[in-house]
């Protein structure tokens, strides 16, 4: 089976026309990177609807219980499956309808109380998180709220609701993040239906779903426009076939399958959208579905914010509990800011979700690169604070006589968040895309090697416009002055901060633009820096509004709230300044040259004197990695490869 070749251009104008290109609300992300800090959009901080909150906080009393009740971690973990009581009892709660309106017998949940559900089960095992965010987040609630026909939302948002699974399947063996290269293909039939075929890799949810929604390529031709499209295809149609179920670090529970479809029927009505909207669908939803990762990571920090404290407490060492050893206060400080931050940040996209007033395809963003990045470090650190404790298992500890803190399982769990719905490179390319659009709006025909010389002409008048008038308001701002922002009391000379490096960050993009031009987006290092640095003011304003509105809400938790938000935000303020300092005194041309002599095989030398044992294994499954097999009809033929307690691999 021959791969699709597609030039970078390709694979760029693809991604291109796949993105929302216009901005129809304002954004407070995108004003930041522009040098305008919009403080009135996130400022007073969002509410919640009354019957939001009797809703969600009814249902995360009942959540609640079921998952203390009903959840028994380390059976998870032995057995690497959530059991099926387990599973009929998330339907039974609702749990499979949080997100779906009520009207088709959802809980309709707003996205606040949606994620704070997700924190709930991630931290009663880490594979509940997935399970439910990969139906309703990714899966096909979503794409049909959005983009669905009122016929297709009658039809599959009731089952969807009542607990029958979802999966989302757009990677295959050769595509990750991108999809120009995308192999799976839906062809019309003279019967007006579509005939699917093609291999998907790591479905969340494959092994278990009873509906997929599947992303292949339909070839244009007559009364057809062709593109990639999606489609909702249901798991018992002939033709489809789990191969194998996955198996990861963490996430032990999860059940994420390698699929093949083989001559599967599609019925017209079937298709989510129209043809050719299928990457658009995908990036849309996850504008507003990437919150829930950021919504687990802030779980596991305010979990081992709790783990940390007690240890730390409790373990005592040369004399003193080891939460007074200099070395382990500062870890220790570092994941009480953290909790805080990313939790302010979450609730705070979250909030302006649920509103709908902004655009908040950049703050969603935002807290997934940053709330993944930092989880993953929370954790870390935990481990370290726990010791020999934190890298033995739940199951050992309780063996042995002691209680089963599940240290290295989040820190294993953790991981896959820097890569889960956008790695973190792909996340940093995708955030600088979104924030240097205006320039390109304005400026972008001149460093296009296709526009005409007409066109860079004009362009280049137009940009001198924009630019003479755009460039000298980012010298001065309420950020120089000491009385601004007096409202927030002490917390106040971090929004100057804020107000002061947002106008830097602007002139440095602009800087970085005029220097690089069309080979900036070959920079990526420098652009990583520019969206960590804007990532960083999103949070410090973050946990500053939340600071303020408990001030109005409980004045005995925003006392400790305040000097939570001014811890973070001091660490914060010192990574900004080295960020700043990176972009321009840095490696990062002498890395990628010697990085390339690595690739050519110079320094093969080095690799001698070790053994690399996976070159030896046999491959006992059918081959999917570099070549995949040419699909075949009927079942997989191998029953003995998947985990225990799987089921079944085969559905046809």
């Amino acid at each position: 089976m021959a791969y699709v070749q597609v030039t970078e251009r390709q694979a760029r104008q693809m991604a291109e026309a796949a993105r929302e290109s216009e901005w129809k609300r304002p954004s407070f992300g995108k004003e930041l990177f522009l040098g305008r800090f919009r403080l009135d959009l996130i400022h007073p901080h969002p509410q919640p609807a009354e019957d939001d909150v009797r809703r969600g906080e009814d249902f995360l009393k009942t959540f609640g219980d079921f998952l203390v009740t009903e959840i028994d971690p380390l059976e998870i973990e032995r057995t690497s499956k959530i059991p099926d009581r387990v599973i009929d009892g998330l339907a039974k709660v609702g749990a499979f309808g949080m997100k779906i309106p009520v009207e088709y017998g959802g809980l309709g949940l707003s996205q606040l109380y949606y994620n704070r559900a997700l924190m709930l089960a991630s931290t009663a095992h880490s594979s509940l998180s997935p399970l439910l965010s990969g139906h309703q987040s990714i899966g096909l609630p979503e794409p049909l709220k959005l983009f669905g026909t009122a016929e297709q939302k009658r039809a599959w948002l009731p089952r969807l609701a009542a607990g029958e699974i979802s999966a989302f399947l757009l990677t295959e063996p050769d595509v990750g993040s991108d999809p120009a290269r995308l192999t799976t293909t839906a062809e019309p039939t003279a019967d007006g239906s579509y005939r699917l075929n093609g291999t998907k890799l790591w479905a969340t949810n494959g092994v278990i779903a009873g509906v997929y929604v599947v992303l292949a390529k339909v070839p244009p031709s007559e009364g057809h426009r062709g593109g990639i499209t999606a489609f909702i295809v249901e798991a018992s149609s002939p033709g489809v076939q789990i191969l194998n179920r996955n198996a990861f670090m963490g996430l032990r529970g999860i059940e994420n399958a390698l699929m093949r479809f083989t001559d599967v029927r599609i019925p017209a009505e079937n298709v989510i959208g129209r043809e050719g909207l299928g990457l658009r669908l995908a990036l849309t939803t996850l504008n507003v579905g990437r919150l829930s990762l950021p919504a687990i990571c802030a779980a596991n920090a305010k979990w081992s914010l709790k783990i940390a404290r007690e240890w730390a407490n409790e373990r005592v060492q040369w004399g003193r509990p080891i939460g007074q050893h200099d070395a382990i206060a500062q870890k220790i400080a570092y994941i009480a800011g953290m909790a805080y931050a990313l939790e302010a940040s979450v609730d705070l996209a979250s909030l302006m979700a649920d509103q709908g007033r902004a655009d908040i395809r950049i703050e969603a963003a935002i807290a997934k690169l940053y709330a993944s990045e930092q989880g993953w470090r929370v954790a870390d650190e935990l481990v370290q604070i726990r010791g020999g404790r934190g890298y033995e298992t739940a199951e050992s500890l309780k063996a042995r006589g002691e209680r089963p803190i599940p240290a290295e399982m989040a820190l294993r769990d953790m991981r896959i968040n820097r890569v889960f719905e956008g790695s973190t490179e792909i996340m940093h390319l995708l955030i600088a895309r979104e924030a240097v659009d205006q320039h390109l709006s304005v400026a972008g025909a001149i460093i296009d090697p296709d526009a005409s010389l007409g066109q860079k002409a004009q362009t280049a008048l137009t940009a001198a416009g924009f630019y003479t008038r755009w460039f000298p308001r980012l010298a001065v701002g309420r950020g120089l002055n000491p009385a601004s922002y007096a409202e927030f009391g002490d917390l106040a000379t971090h929004l100057r901060f804020v107000e002061r490096m947002s106008r830097k960050l602007a002139r440095t993009t602009f800087y970085l633009m005029s220097r690089y031009r069309g080979g900036l987006e070959r920079k990526q290092s420098a652009l990583g820096r520019v969206v960590d640095i804007g990532a960083e003011l999103f949070v410090m304003s973050a946990a500053v509004v939340k600071a303020q509105l408990l001030a109005t809400q409980d004045p005995e938790e925003a006392a400790t709230a305040r000097e939570l938000a001014d811890l973070f935000c001091r660490g914060a303020r010192r990574r900004v300044n080295r960020l700043f300092s990176d972009i321009w005194f840095n490696d990062d041309a002498e890395n990628y040259t010697e990085a390339q002599e690595v690739l050519a095989g110079r320094h093969t030398w080095l690799e001698g004197g070790v053994l690399d044992l996976s070159t030896a294994l046999p491959v006992t499954r059918p081959a999917v990695g570099n070549e995949p097999a040419e699909p075949q009809p009927g079942p997989s033929g191998d029953e003995t490869a998947p985990l225990a307690g799987a089921g079944p691999v085969v559905q046809s």
